[in-house]
C-alpha cells in the first residue's frame, strides 16, 4: 500500500485536490443559489425563480463534468494531453456562454417586467415594451447561439460573419422563410405605427373580433366574446381591413336593419323601432347642441331599400363602446320582433309574384285541370 501510495502520490494529490474544487465549487454554487433565490422571492413573492434553478443545474453539472475530464489527465499520456487540454477549454467555454446566455435573459426579462408594471400603474400603454421585450431575448439567445458556434472551428467563419452586423440580416434572411419573415415585419409595422394596442377591441374580419391580449414577433392574439384565444399572423392582420372600436372615440353607431312587407304600416313600423331604441338603457344621445334645437329625433329612422319582398327600414343607435352595442343590437331584434308581432306588423318571408300572358294563363289551366293518362 505504502510502495503504491509513493508510486502514484503526485497523482493522488492531484484527483483529491480536483475532487475538492469540483465540491467547493458546488458548494459555493448552492451559497449562491439560495442567496439568489431569497433575493428574488423578497422582490418578488408571486414569480418562481425558474432561471435560478435552471443556472444551479447548468453550473452543479458543469463542475462535474470539468471534474471528470480533470481526472481523466492521469491516465493520457503526452500526445493525447493537447486534445484533451482542448476539449476542457471548449467544455468551460461552452459551460460559461451558456450561463451567461441565461443571466442576460432573466436580466432583460426583469427589466422589462419592472418598466411594464410601472406603466400599468400609470395607465400607459405598454405595447411597445412588450413587443420590445420579445425582441430583446431574442437577441440575447442569437448572440449566445454565435457564441457557441466560434468554438467550433467549421462553423467560425459563419460565426463570425454573422456577427459582423450586417451578416445578421443576411443569415436570417437566408434561414427563416419568407412567412416568417412577412410576420416579423407586420409585427415591427404594428409596433411602429400603432393600429392598436393592447387592451383594444379589434375586427380583422366577421369571425376575428376581440380584445388584443399580446403582440410577438410572429402573431397578435385576441380574446373573442367566447373567451377564446385567437392567434392571428401578423402578415395577416397587415393585409386585411382592420377596424379598431377604441382608435379615437369609443362611442359606437350601431344599426338595426329589418323587413316588413308591403302590406304593413311604415309609419308604425319606423315609430316602434325608434321607441324601442330611445327605451333601451344602452342608448347614448349623441346629437349636437344644433340637433336638439332643430328637434332631431335622437334615433333616426329610414326606409333604405324596396326589395323583391319587404320594405328595409333601418335605425340608427348610439352606444358608449362596441360592447354595449352589441348588446344594444341583440336586444332591439329581439324587442322589435315581439312589438312587430303585437302590432300587427309582418316581417315577410321570401316570395314572388309570377305574371302570366293570358294565352300563357290558359295553357296553364288546361295543363292542370287535365287528368294523367295512364299507360
Amino acid at each position: 500500500m505504502t510502495e503504491f501510495f509513493n508510486t502514484h502520490k503526485q497523482a493522488i494529490v492531484y484527483a483529491i485536490i480536483v475532487i475538492g474544487v469540483v465540491l467547493l465549487l458546488r458548494f459555493l454554487t448552492k451559497l449562491l443559489h439560495n442567496w439568489l433565490e431569497k433575493r428574488s422571492r423578497r422582490r418578488h413573492p408571486n414569480e418562481e425563480p425558474t432561471t435560478i434553478h435552471l443556472t444551479q443545474k447548468i453550473l452543479n453539472a458543469l463542475w462535474i463534468v470539468l471534474g471528470v475530464m480533470a481526472l481523466a489527465f492521469i491516465f493520457i499520456d503526452e500526445e493525447q494531453y493537447k486534445v484533451a487540454t482542448q476539449n476542457f477549454n471548449l467544455v468551460l467555454y461552452l459551460g460559461i456562454v451558456a450561463v451567461v446566455t441565461l443571466v442576460a435573459v432573466s436580466l432583460v426579462q426583469t427589466w422589462f417586467k419592472r418598466n411594464i408594471k410601472e406603466k400599468i400603474a400609470n395607465n400607459e400603454d405598454t405595447t411597445s415594451y412588450k413587443f420590445l421585450r420579445y425582441i430583446a431575448i431574442f437577441g440575447v439567445y442569437f448572440i449566445g447561439g454565435l457564441l457557441i458556434l466560434i468554438a467550433f472551428e467549421s462553423m467560425r467563419s459563419f460565426a463570425a460573419t454573422a456577427l459582423g452586423g450586417a451578416g445578421v440580416l443576411a443569415v436570417v434572411a437566408g434561414v427563416a422563410s419568407q412567412e416568417a419573415l412577412s410576420n416579423l415585419v407586420g409585427g415591427l409595422f404594428i409596433i411602429a405605427f400603432k393600429p392598436f394596442k393592447l387592451g383594444d377591441i379589434i375586427k380583422v374580419d366577421e369571425s376575428m373580433i376581440g380584445t388584443v391580449t399580446d403582440i410577438t414577433l410572429r402573431h397578435t392574439i385576441i380574446r373573442n366574446y367566447e373567451n377564446k384565444m385567437i392567434v392571428i399572423p401578423n402578415a395577416i392582420i397587415n393585409k386585411e381591413k382592420l377596424i379598431n372600436y377604441d382608435l379615437g372615440e369609443r362611442m359606437c353607431c350601431q344599426w338595426v336593419e329589418i323587413g316588413i312587407s308591403y302590406d304593413s304600416d311604415v309609419d308604425l313600423a319606423k315609430h316602434i323601432m325608434r321607441e324601442e331604441c330611445e327605451d333601451h338603457p344602452n342608448l347614448i344621445d349623441n346629437r349636437s347642441e344644433i340637433d336638439k334645437y332643430n328637434n332631431v329625433k335622437k334615433v333616426i329612422v329610414r326606409v333604405i331599400s324596396l326589395d323583391d319582398s319587404s320594405v328595409t327600414l333601418r335605425a340608427w343607435a348610439w352606444a358608449s363602446n362596441f360592447s354595449d352595442a352589441f348588446v344594444l343590437k341583440c336586444d332591439l331584434y329581439e324587442s322589435i320582433k315581439k312589438r312587430f308581432d303585437k302590432e300587427g306588423i309582418e316581417i315577410p318571408f321570401p316570395h314572388r309574384t309570377m305574371v302570366f300572358k293570358e294565352n300563357q294563363l290558359n295553357e296553364l289551366k288546361q295543363q292542370i285541370s287535365q287528368p294523367e293518362t295512364i299507360n
